[in-house]
């Protein structure tokens, strides 16, 4: 019988969710759900220094945003708990001990002095080795009288660890290029390091999901999976996330490239669906289909570790801008309705008929916070130069836009409907009547109720909602203006 596939997400909570570690959240979920396997949250506080208040708030209110239900882990619970590290503080020093039985750890008395003066001595770097050999009864010593330690790992001197990562293949390092790292430091707290292995073990996880920055790190990993005789776990690294600058200088994604975390863009209006789906294709792409649109269900089904690339992938906002715009055009018009509101009670407040507004934005908008940009002018007439009333598609000058004013305000101080079809027909016939183009009418009266170039919706559609009276009053000081 095969094996349940079961990922992991293991964050830190030191602040805000980077679009990288969603990315391996999203990968970690949908290796486990297109085998029909399990995915578990862990939360990775070890290290108590970096803590954030609020942060494991965000890490949970992010998964649950984007879709990415887990089926063991905080809140919910499981069989493998606590997912909480620093609630599981008891179980690593068992595993330590173990390994320093068997030979693959010590104890490590070094002041920070020491380590510290090492460390500037000779630029090593790292770890002398100075507590590695010390007899047994020296360890004993130096414990009943309570000098402090940490627990080291022994990495073999001599020879190479290899390991299979499923996207880069074959991967080595020589030994003597491995530092004995902490497993356990002197507060009692595990490290990272050490704390991950003996928590995938315990929690059966088999394919374990991280950037390709750990590749090299990963040695070090298998080596205490041998250590202890465990099986080890399939590696999936995945490729690095890179980030274009305003000279298209490419380098890894960090802030100064923009938004980097799902809560500045979610902020900034993206929706979650659209952020996951353009995530997805960042180091992923379909065998067989084109497709570039793919709800969470689709990827699930159409997700496999083969297709998972090595070459970066470089974080496109304008793509990502493209993605969103085309599901808000999607979007049902009432959801679209209820996350535009808020820009336009900011934006808008005056005005009464929002819901027309927003009819006016769905096709227009690519994110939501351009909408108080592209409807501000309904809020107050801006200043605007009477160059605005030169069109050439429309043959419009100032001049010929004071002509079409002049015979536009009275015929529409007489309207009694002021809907947009019953103000389209009389500007229409206006038109008509006066030998001119309805373009060109409409350019006249779009620039005197907007006061700016594009709007959304056009001249009649703007007036119905403005209403008669401010709309008359935008019309005669745009003809005051000429």
């Amino acid at each position: 019988m095969a094996k349940t596939v079961v990922t992991r997400f293991a964050p830190s909570p030191t602040g805000y969710m980077h679009i990288g570690n969603l990315r391996t959240a999203l990968y970690s979920y949908l290796i486990a759900k297109c085998q029909d396997g399990k995915f578990i949250l862990r939360i990775e506080d070890t290290d108590q220094e970096r803590l954030v208040e609020g942060a494991v708030d965000v890490i949970l209110n992010t998964l649950k945003q984007t879709g990415l239900s887990y089926d063991e882990g905080p809140v919910v619970g499981g069989d493998h708990g606590p997912y909480i590290q620093s609630e599981r503080k008891g179980i690593y020093m068992k595993y330590a001990q173990q390994l320093i039985e068997s030979g693959h750890a010590y104890y490590c008395f070094c002041t920070p002095e020491r380590l510290a003066a090492i460390k500037e001595g000779d630029g090593f770097g790292g770890y002398d080795r100075h507590c590695r050999d010390l007899s047994k009864e020296q360890v004993e010593a130096n414990l009943a009288a309570g000098m402090p330690y940490v627990i080291r790992q022994k990495m073999p001197l001599e020879g190479t660890t290899a390991y299979k990562d499923e996207v880069f293949g074959e991967i080595s390092m020589e030994n003597s290029q491995l530092q004995d790292q902490i497993l356990i430091k002197a507060d009692g707290y595990p490290t990272y390091n050490f704390a991950h292995v003996v928590d995938d073990h315990l929690m059966e996880v088999t394919h374990v999901v991280r950037g390709s920055e750990y590749l090299t790190s990963t040695p070090k990993y298998v080596l205490l999976y041998d250590a202890f005789g465990w099986e080890r776990p399939v590696y999936c690294h995945l490729p690095l996330l890179m980030g274009k600058d305003a000279e298209g200088n490419v380098s890894k994604l960090s802030k100064r490239h923009g938004a980097v975390s799902f809560q500045d863009l979610v902020e900034k209006g993206y929706l979650p669906e659209a952020i996951i789906n353009y995530i997805a294709l960042l180091g992923w792409c379909p065998k067989e289909t084109n497709e570039e649109f793919f709800t969470l269900d689709s990827l699930k089904e159409q997700f496999s570790i083969a297709a998972i690339n090595k070459s970066p992938s470089v974080f496109d906002y304008d793509k990502l801008l493209w993605f969103n715009g085309e599901y808000i055009k999607k979007m049902d018009f009432d959801a679209f309705g209820e996350k535009a509101m808020p820009y336009l009670e900011q934006t808008i407040p005056n005005v009464e008929n929002k819901k027309a507004v927003a009819a006016l934005l769905q096709s227009r908008v690519a994110v939501f916070s351009e909408i108080p940009e592209k409807i501000g002018f309904l809020a107050k007439l801006p200043e605007y130069d009477v160059s605005l009333y030169t069109n050439k598609k429309n043959k419009t000058t100032p001049e010929s836009c004071a002509a079409i004013l002049d015979a536009a305000i009275p015929v529409l101080e007489q309207c009694e409907d002021w809907s947009s079809p019953a103000l389209f027909e009389e500007l229409k016939a206006l038109a008509e009547k006066e030998g001119v183009k309805s373009g060109a009418v409409m350019w006249a009266v779009r620039i005197a109720v907007a006061g700016v170039s594009v709007t959304p919706g056009g001249a009649t559609e703007l007036m119905e909602i403005l209403g008669k009276e401010e709309s008359l009053a935008r019309l005669k000081a745009g003809r005051a203006k000429l």
